[in-house]
């Protein structure tokens, strides 16, 4: 098999490493293997005895794991599946416990810088943004079929976009003329909608809405806490859980899943004795997110915002 190009460069990688303490016996999980950087360096640290499973929902990753990977033999094993079925895909391989679990939540190299996934703004290709071609709704039905309201708050709450208004509305005005079928497209109404004085300067006008639309097409937000839960529950007391972010909406939800597993008791405070029964189930290692290093920043400029937050299973 010829390999395909995917690049995509690990973020944090010591860090994740060290977030992780790997044993060499141990069993690990990659919930977003891509081009395999962090799940290569997992499986080279393993040794007999020791397992990594490489989740990712996106076929071409899953592809380009499996080779990268395929000198570890058996350590290392590709897996079709989104990171939130963690829990399922154990169980059906007779894992009932792991030591670890890595999630990295950011878009890879490889799907902004290949035009025709339609994740990027800066090349015109069609509205898809799909990480799983198996899934139903792309960009597209978004744009052209979601009511005005719905859009605004798409734009809104997960671009946190402050001209959602105007985007939502002009959006509705060009599909009443023809269908909107290109992020080309997409970009021109973005760019009109947004005054001169806000498009100068700063990032590109319509990053905001390609993040809100991804978001809402992978369903990206309404994941993360069950599958932390999930992860949770399968680890071993001791075991870590390491999450990369990189905006605040994720980090915002990994930040607080944690809280909650970590916070124990949720009795209001004036009762005499606990009666919710509820006990911490980890601690959190890291109360500020680690960020990359200035040698990493200069090195990797996509790693600017990456945000890192480590939790240990009590």
């Amino acid at each position: 098999m010829e390999e395909i190009n995917f690049s995509h460069r690990p973020v944090l990688l010591e860090e994740c490493m060290e977030a992780l303490a790997i044993r060499p016996d141990g069993v690990y999980v990659d919930g977003t293997a891509g081009g395999a950087g962090h799940s290569s360096e997992i499986a080279s640290r393993l040794g007999e005895g020791g397992r990594l499973l490489a989740l990712d929902q996106d076929a071409t990753a899953v592809a380009v794991a499996t080779q990268r990977l395929s000198v570890y033999g058996e350590r290392a094993q590709v897996i079709r599946s989104n990171f939130c079925q963690v829990e399922e895909v154990c169980r059906s391989l007779g894992i009932s416990e792991i030591d670890g679990m890595l999630m990295d939540l950011g878009v890879s190299s490889y799907q902004l810088d290949t035009a025709e996934r339609g994740f990027s703004y800066q090349a015109d290709a069609p509205l898809d943004m799909r990480m799983d071609v198996r899934n139903p709704l792309t960009a597209r039905t978004v744009v052209n079929e979601y009511p005005e309201d719905a859009l605004r708050r798409i734009l809104f709450e997960y671009g946190e976009e402050r001209f959602s208004s105007r985007i939502a509305a002009n959006i509705i005005h060009a599909r009443e003329k023809a269908p909107i079928e290109t992020t080309g497209e997409l970009v021109e109404i973005i760019k009109r909608s947004i005054p001169a004085a806000a498009r100068e300067g700063g990032h590109h006008p319509a990053k905001r809405s390609f993040q809100a639309l991804r978001i809402e097409v992978n369903a990206e937000l309404d994941v993360i806490a069950p599958a932390i839960k999930s992860a949770v529950g399968m680890l071993r007391p001791g075991g870590r859980i390491a999450i990369i972010t990189f905006h605040s909406l994720e980090d915002r939800i990994v930040k607080q899943t944690f809280a909650s597993l970590a916070s124990g008791c949720t009795c209001p405070k004036d009762f005499p004795v606990c009666v919710c029964g509820k006990r911490p189930t980890v601690k959190v290692i890291s109360r500020k997110p680690v960020l990359p290093s200035k040698e990493e920043l200069e090195e990797n400029p996509r790693s600017r915002s990456a945000k890192l937050r480590i939790a240990e299973k009590l």
